[in-house]
């Protein structure tokens, strides 16, 4: 099993879509298959379970994501020590993302990151995640960590961190809010609701809502999920945030997570750049450095 095929996994790993890798490796999802097949029969074991919705990992598959990431990340490594020249690139890149994604992602990838690359600057901006990929579209930022849409732009390569459910969150505390979704029968129409003025969480209250039959009652429509906590906390309104956003609030022990039925639909928050800005040296120093990092 060779680096290509390590990379194979890996990228199929992260997006659980034989299309969205076949265009990522330039290769076709027929191909992709037949190396994945190949895979199975090296090591003897069913790497992935696939329907025609769906697609998972199997123990066996995760098990051979850990090693894939280890192994790429040791090879890089070997390679890097052959050209000292790598480790003096000096520059600057800049990166977007909200600031939930500041500190919940980059302190495990800039430990790697300024260690390998001491002389690389990094340009932090962060503002609502919903404009994360616009940004590096538009050029205004080398990367952005966003949450990550069924389908990406051409133009964008992406890597997923990590996956976030959507949550319905209440004030925790006694108040009129809580007292309208205390019973089992939700009267959705009345509750007040806090939500995003736009971007995936947004279309996913909606797409709810449509399907429910429910004209919500919109109490506020703000920009980034942090602000959405902090006004849950004050007792306005319920709304709906990405478990990472509330797991990194400090105003926590202020929120209960409603068990609404059905669940809201899951999103991957990743790291994004136009896939011609790869071929910049210390763009593509940040991106490996991100793969290679721990996951969440």
């Amino acid at each position: 099993m060779d680096t290509r095929e390590l990379e194979l996994f890996i990228v199929l790993a992260e997006t659980l879509h034989f299309g969205q890798t076949a265009e990522r490796m330039h290769l076709s999802p027929s191909a992709i298959s037949r190396s994945i097949q190949r895979m199975e029969q090296e090591i003897g074991q069913r790497l992935l379970d696939r329907d025609k919705r769906s697609v998972r990992l199997t123990s066996a598959g995760q098990s051979l994501l850990l090693y894939a990431r280890q192994e790429l990340q040791q090879w890089r490594g070997f390679v890097e020590s052959l050209q000292p020249h790598y480790q003096l690139l000096h520059g600057e890149i800049g990166l977007y993302c909200s600031v939930t994604a500041a500190y919940s992602f980059l302190s495990r990838i800039l430990s790697s990151f300024r260690s390998r690359y001491p002389a690389i600057e990094l340009k932090l901006h962060t503002g609502d995640q919903a404009d994360a990929i616009e940004h590096v579209l538009g050029g205004q930022e080398d990367l952005a960590i966003a949450a990550l849409p069924d389908k990406l732009p051409k133009k964008i390569r992406a890597q997923t961190l990590m996956q976030s459910p959507l949550l319905f969150i209440a004030p925790a505390f006694p108040c009129a809010v809580a007292d309208l979704v205390s019973g089992l029968d939700v009267p959705w129409g009345q509750v007040p609701l806090i939500l995003s003025e736009r971007g995936l969480a947004r279309q996913s209250v909606d797409l709810w809502c449509r399907q429910q039959s429910i004209k919500p009652n919109i109490y506020a429509q703000v920009s980034g999920h942090e602000a959405i906590v902090a006004m849950v906390g004050l007792g306005l309104g319920v709304g709906v945030v990405p478990e990472l956003v509330l797991l990194n609030s400090p105003q926590r022990e202020m929120i209960r997570v409603l068990d609404v039925q059905p669940a809201l639909t899951p999103f991957s928050v990743g790291l994004c750049v136009l896939e011609q800005r790869l071929e910049n040296p210390l763009v593509r120093a940040f991106w490996d450095s991100a793969r290679s990092a721990p996951p969440v």
